[in-house]
């Protein structure tokens, strides 16, 4: 079993960043690729970013590319999300993920254990 916690989440001004962190247990960490999405108030959840097991491979939304980035700290079982240039549109629960496969995946369904989720609001 793998357990997933995020943190990280809270209250910031557009402009503004925050960072987000994944901590997880339970497997190899480095076995596998991870991913960040989120899910805004009556909206479905949507991909955000994902990383190869190795770290070599990223992939956005374009939404937030150029914006947001994902790296991972396999020393620490850790993965993060750095949200800079925060938008009002950027509002929601995210949630990391983990894929039992090495590579990266858009789909939600490919994910295969997920944290709880973090608030992260943004202010006009």
């Amino acid at each position: 079993q793998v357990q997933l916690v995020e943190s990280g989440g809270g209250l910031v001004q557009a402009g503004g960043s925050l960072r987000l962190s994944c901590a997880a247990s339970g497997r190899t960490f480095n076995n596998y690729a991870m991913g960040w999405f989120r899910q805004a108030p009556g909206k479905e959840r949507e991909f955000v970013a994902a990383i190869s097991s190795g770290g070599h491979s990223t992939t956005y939304a374009e939404s937030v590319k150029g914006r947001f980035t994902i790296s991972r700290d396999n020393a620490k079982n850790t993965v993060y999300l750095q949200m800079n240039s925060l938008k009002p549109e950027d509002t929601a629960v995210y949630y990391c993920a983990l894929r039992l496969y090495s590579v990266t995946s858009r789909y939600s369904s490919a994910y295969d254990y997920w944290g709880q989720g973090t608030q992260v609001t943004v202010s006009s």
